[in-house]
């Protein structure tokens, strides 16, 4: 088997663990983590070769972009406190600690090594937290800060690393010009995200075509990310950032064919690159595996050791933030989305699992210092790494679904339909006001105008038939079950028509152009 076999595997993999995770009620990301692992032991399997230093450039900028379009500007201005105390504060707080353990506990590791490990096993993945926790049903509120969270503690782990190895490379730390690279990456990321973002939105009005303004959105990200590292700015800040302008800015109400066809083509690099990151995950296992051959008993002890100070370091941590936060939102009136108590707060400290960030910086641990010497105990970060990242992963993630059940933490469902209501309502009322004002400038017939009237409230019934009198609900539910009908039977009709048109297509003499722009416009109508 060669490398684009493998690949090929993978990506079916990325397909077919969506649905087989949903049947067995698992995390399709920890299925393909799996998938990884087994393949990595099989001999036939080749060792992946894909330099450590183009996996973050590769994997995060679209699976960013795609987090962030589910989300919004003015959720994470609601959420700044919590999200500061997670994605923030907590990974110092864990970088710290493990670098204070591994200093302690592995022979001869230097202080600034014991810290680069520490950043790259601190930050929780945003895509595993992310996938994990929206099929579980759980609180919207700590599905916002799980995002959140993971969205943005990428930043701190990060930087935190580069000034680590920088540290551990040269021989050489300044605390003064580490926090300075700290403020002047977020200056420059921050700058170049809302440059790229405002260019994108301008250019997006220009081109009318919806195939070549979802080309510019997956070029994008990327675009923004290499442009920030250029820049000596951070490549995952600068995605965030541009990401939030454009989910901000660049939304068009009536731009309807560009937003479907956007959500089904991010939602298909969403799944393919989610699953390529995974299953990498798990195929970057015979690393570590290669480095324990000769001292397994010591190695397994220190990994385990890192991943208690990793698993209860977040436990400790949440227990008096989420009590310090309910307390700051109980006396101030924030609008913060809260953990409302230790179960929830319980849920929250299980689903912090490392990823794919986390295993592209292990594997870019460089080689080499200035001097020309081995990196210091390169080998045993990379095991600890990975025994951090497949303990937090693989077993956090398949006794998640079973501790959420246990726990009983579920969505607040009368929660979201009241604000489906609010929202039936409000474009009920939006659809009646656009036809007054089209009513005092142009006289409409009587039977046109309260055709109109009641197609203004079917718009409201169809979000949410519950915002309608009784007599109104029978008779929308009546003109439901009629159009269904005619919609099945225009649905045959089409079919029917779409068969004869495709059989077209070879027949002798037939333009195979004119026959795809026949279909499509009969496709189009099927939508309708």
């Amino acid at each position: 088997m060669d490398q684009l076999a493998l690949l090929f595997i993978v990506l079916l993999g990325a397909v077919i663990s969506v649905p087989v995770g949903n049947r067995l009620g698992l995390p399709a990301p920890v299925l393909m983590t799996l998938l990884g692992i087994v393949l990595a032991v099989l001999d036939f399997v080749p060792n992946v070769n894909i330099p450590p230093e183009l996996i973050l450039p590769t994997l995060l900028p679209p699976l960013l972009y795609a987090a962030v379009r589910r989300t919004s500007w003015r959720q994470f201005s609601a959420n700044r406190r919590p999200i500061f105390l997670l994605a923030v504060a907590l990974v110092f707080v864990t970088t710290v600690c493990v670098a204070a353990v591994a200093h302690t506990i592995v022979p001869g590791l230097p202080l600034a090594a014991a810290v680069a490990l520490g950043a790259l096993v601190a930050p929780p993945d945003p895509v595993a937290a992310t996938a994990v926790a929206g099929q579980l049903g759980l609180p919207r509120r700590l599905v916002s800060i799980l995002e959140g969270e993971g969205l943005f503690n990428d930043v701190t782990a990060i930087v935190l690393y580069h000034v680590a190895i920088a540290a551990a490379v040269s021989g050489e730390f300044s605390a003064w010009h580490a926090g300075l690279d700290l403020v002047l990456s977020a200056v420059v990321a921050v700058a170049v995200g809302l440059a790229l973002g405002w260019g994108a939105n301008r250019l997006l009005g220009l081109l009318e075509d919806a195939t070549l303004q979802i080309g510019l959105t997956l070029l994008v990200p990327y675009a923004s990310y290499v442009l920030a590292e250029e820049l000596h700015g951070s490549g995952v800040l600068a995605v965030l950032t541009t990401a939030l302008f454009l989910a901000e800015y660049a939304a068009d109400a009536d731009d309807v064919m560009t937003r479907l066809a956007g959500h089904t083509v991010w939602d298909v690099v969403d799944t393919l690159v989610t699953g390529v990151a995974f299953g990498l995950v798990g195929l970057e296992l015979h690393n570590a595996i290669r480095t324990a051959s000769s001292h397994w008993s010591e190695l397994l002890t220190w990994a385990g050791v890192v991943v208690a100070v990793v698993v209860f370091v977040r436990l400790l941590w949440l227990l008096p933030a989420s009590w310090l936060t309910k307390r700051l939102h109980a006396s101030r009136n924030y609008e913060e989305d809260i953990p409302t108590g230790w179960r929830e707060t319980v849920v929250m400290w299980w689903s912090g699992m490392r990823g794919v960030a986390s295993v592209a910086l292990a594997l870019a641990v460089p080689l080499k210092t200035d001097s020309g010497a081995p990196f210091p105990d390169r080998d045993e970060i990379v095991f600890i790494a990975f025994g951090v990242i497949m303990v937090t992963l693989v077993v956090q993630g398949l006794t998640l679904p079973w501790l959420v059940k246990r726990l009983g933490v579920r969505a607040d469902t009368e929660r979201e339909q009241e604000f489906e209501r609010e929202l039936a309502v409000r474009a009920a009322k939006a659809a009646k006001r656009r036809l007054r004002e089209i009513e005092s400038v142009e006289d409409l017939p009587d039977e046109l105008s309260e055709l109109m009237q009641r197609r203004a409230v079917e718009i409201g019934l169809r979000i949410n038939p519950q915002i309608g009198d009784e007599e109104r609900r029978e008779a929308h539910e009546y003109r439901v079950r009629r159009l269904k009908r005619v919609r099945r039977i225009q649905g045959e009709m089409l079919s029917a028509a779409r068969h004869a048109v495709l059989a077209a297509r070879s027949e002798p003499g037939a333009d195979p152009e004119i026959v795809d722009r026949v279909l499509r416009h009969l496709d189009v109508r099927s939508l309708r």
